[in-house]
């Protein structure tokens, strides 16, 4: 299983943050991946996938694992983390950390 981590620095109040990972979120969901948020806080949750994302007052995390399914189906770990780093900064407007 492969993991993925990223962090994204920014400066918006933690509603504020949420309410800008909608696009990214929306991108998910293409996928048929869905964020449940519970807080601050979402489940990544879909075939082949797991992991969470966290908003605090100056960062966004997400950790994504790639299951066997996701593997199969060809999801490669370092293209992934690279389109959700460049997704997390056109959402929030910074640079990575």
């Amino acid at each position: 299983m492969s993991t993925i981590n990223v962090r994204q620095a920014h400066k918006l109040p933690i509603d504020e943050a949420k309410k800008a990972l909608g696009g990214f979120e929306s991108d998910l969901a293409q996928k048929g991946v869905k964020l449940v948020w519970s807080g601050a806080n979402a489940e990544i949750k879909g075939t082949g996938v797991s992991g969470g994302v966290k908003v605090t007052p100056s960062e966004v995390t997400v950790e994504v694992k790639l299951g066997m399914l996701a593997k199969a189906a060809g999801v490669k770990a370092d293209l992934l983390q690279k389109s959700i780093e460049k997704r997390l900064q056109s959402a929030l407007g910074t640079s990575t950390s």
